[in-house]
């Protein structure tokens, strides 16, 4: 027995269930997330075995971090030089895989899954995340809300670990109902038809893409959403804001700031970020001028823009992409998951609109009067362009270039390829999402529709041998590949002596 555990269990749910959202959420401020990460890295430096081994064998005196400065120049953590260099009792307190409860799973960059445990109390922090979605943006504390979690089940983190928060939701007070279809069409229009009648407002919780599929075929198949007050909560997808205005007119979705939320999430870690209202209309402002996007971001495309709890993830930036710690059942420090963004504190980003003439709170406050004002935080924010390592996302899955890499190499397609590839992910306002991949074809090879079958089913193949999470989140009927052959040395996709890149965004 691990006597410690249900102690852990009561002390994170009573903080949770007995400390109101304004409360958790007061008061923040760079000294707080300072003190908060430095008492991590104390903890995890003293009980985590593989973190200690991290520190010896770089001749870090644990003593020596005192301030946020030193524990700035501690090295990064990343899945090459620490998750897999330890076993994954090694990864947890005091070398104890029981000191959790629940695991989940995500896939590398080879189809290998890495394992991702987690306990109660770290469901907790993620749950405030949704909590803020509820809350601010749904004012799911006075309406009886339906919530329909359509994110796939199983291992995999999504649809679970969605589930659960919610679940805390509802023993926290809300007057909230979860129901957990998956990522089953037939059954996602089953449930909204029979129970969505006897709430205030329902809850569609998925990937952009997959959603907008349901929401689609729904009216195809006759199911008018306007009655059912639909919103959304989101993760794994960059959508643009006139996506937003497209899918928000086809569910009935009067007001963009309040009714859709998107997740900044990571099996690594939970949720880090969420939008709120302020974050939608500071981002819609920015999508209609481009120039201070670019200004502020540094690229003319546009981020998922989200704000974050810096006692509960603390970010920094190394060469423009994110670096974050915090607590959880694998407790990480200083760790770079690929992605590339930013950081802009909260007065310099109301600076930063203010002398562009725009005020996101007055603008906030004119669009959403029934709200109450609700949604307005000073909390930092963090946009996210998505990762840095060439993986494109399809319904909320990281299609590496690995994978498409196999399906080439297959014997009875290989001698047709030179295995080089332009790998997209099309999620197009009206054209049906697909993976669209560009394939160079062998010097003498002619292009034509038998060897374009083979190729794409060759790769579909590999894709749902090696990638769990493809398996899992991606619809049947859009996992075939879109193959378009190229002769070898084509200009527009493979130009001679140029790098290649194997994807396209």
């Amino acid at each position: 027995m691990n006597e410690g555990k249900p102690q852990r269990a009561l002390q994170a749910l009573q903080h949770f269930l007995e400390t109101p959202l304004n409360r958790l959420l007061e008061n923040v401020g760079m000294a707080d997330s300072e003190a908060s990460v430095l008492a991590l890295f104390r903890d995890v430096a003293a009980r985590v075995p593989a973190y200690r081994q991290f520190l010896d064998e770089r001749g870090i005196d644990p003593a020596s971090i005192r301030s946020a400065g030193d524990f700035s120049t501690l090295p990064l953590t990343d899945k090459a030089n620490y998750l897999q260099q330890h076993k994954l009792d090694e990864l947890c307190r005091d070398g104890r895989l029981d000191s959790c409860d629940i695991m989940a799973v995500s896939s590398g960059s080879t189809g290998k899954p890495t394992f991702w445990p987690r306990f109660l109390s770290d469901e907790l922090v993620t749950a405030v995340r949704f909590e803020q979605a509820f809350h601010d943006s749904f004012a799911a504390d006075r309406r009886r809300t339906l919530a329909v979690v359509c994110f796939a089940l199983g291992t995999w983190v999504g649809g679970l670990f969605t589930t659960a928060c919610c679940r805390h939701l509802a023993a926290k007070g809300y007057p909230l109902m979860v129901v957990a279809p998956g990522n089953n069409k037939a059954e996602i229009w089953r449930v909204v038809r029979e129970l969505a009648p006897q709430f205030d407002q329902t809850v569609l919780l998925g990937y952009p893409p997959f959603l907008k599929d349901v929401i689609d075929g729904g009216i195809a198949e006759g199911l008018d959403w306007r009655p059912f007050q639909l919103k959304l909560v989101m993760a794994g997808e960059v959508f643009s804001e006139e996506w937003r205005d497209l899918v928000g007119a086809r569910a009935g979705i009067a007001d963009p700031a309040y009714g859709s939320v998107a997740l900044y999430g990571t099996a690594d870690a939970g949720v880090l970020g969420n939008e709120t209202p302020l974050s939608i209309v500071i981002r819609r402002f920015l999508g209609r001028n481009p120039a201070a996007a670019r200004e502020l971001f540094g690229e003319s495309r546009l981020p998922t823009l989200v704000q974050y709890d810096p006692r509960a993830r603390y970010f920094e930036t190394r060469d423009g992409t994110l670096l974050f710690s915090g607590d959880n059942g694998v407790p990480l420090l200083r760790y770079h998951i690929a992605d590339t963004g930013g950081l802009v504190p909260y007065e310099e980003m109301l600076r930063f609109l203010a002398a562009r003439g725009f005020d996101p709170v007055a603008a906030l406050s004119q669009a959403g009067a029934q709200a109450g004002g609700r949604g307005v935080r000073p909390l930092p924010f963090v946009y996210v362009f998505g990762r840095s390592n060439f993986t494109v996302s399809y319904f909320g899955a990281n299609i590496y270039p690995e994978n498409i890499t196999v399906g080439l190499e297959q014997e009875q397609v290989a001698g047709w390829v030179t295995g080089k590839f332009v790998l997209q992910a099309i999620e197009g306002l009206e054209q049906a999402p697909h993976l669209a991949i560009a394939v160079e074809l062998a010097p003498g090879i002619a292009a034509d529709d038998s060897k374009r079958d083979s190729i794409a089913q060759s790769i579909l193949t590999q894709l749902l041998r090696l990638n769990s999470e493809f398996q899992a989140y991606t619809p049947p009927e859009y996992r075939l590949p879109r193959v378009s052959l190229k002769p070898s040395g084509d200009p527009d996709w493979f130009p001679v002596g140029v790098k290649h890149r194997y994807t396209r965004k």
